[in-house]
């Protein structure tokens, strides 16, 4: 399970982070995504980070967003800066990864959070 926190109001320009904690039985985590779905919107890819530390940002957000992680306490964080009305839109984060069933045979799986809302003010 994920679930993601740090979503709310904030004014233009504001400097919000945005926090995704995953949870539950033994897993590996091999990535992480942060996605955006504004009203109206299909959902769409924001950032996203491998387990060994590579990003990758979508243009609309470069420069003004930062992903991270915490492999250790499971946990990915979107740093967001410098915010626009056009930001406004409910965040998702995603897992993507592998656990082990009762056969111990490696499973894949992606995991998505239940969304946090970030709505910029003027």
């Amino acid at each position: 399970q994920l679930q993601a926190s740090g979503g709310g109001l904030v004014q233009a320009g504001g400097s919000p982070r945005l926090s995704c904690a995953a949870s539950g039985s033994i897993f590996i985590i091999n990535g992480w995504g942060w996605y955006r779905q504004a009203p109206g919107k299909e959902r769409e890819l924001v950032a996203s980070i491998t387990s060994g530390g590579y990003t990758h940002y979508e243009d609309y957000v470069k420069g003004r967003f930062t992903i991270s992680r915490d492999n250790g306490k499971k946990m990915v964080y979107l740093q967001m800066n410098t915010l626009k009305h056009e930001d406004t839109a409910v965040y998702y984060c995603s897992a993507d990864g592998r656990y082990y069933d009762i056969d111990s045979i490696p499973k894949l799986f992606k995991s998505w959070g239940q969304g946090t809302l970030v709505t910029v003010s003027s």
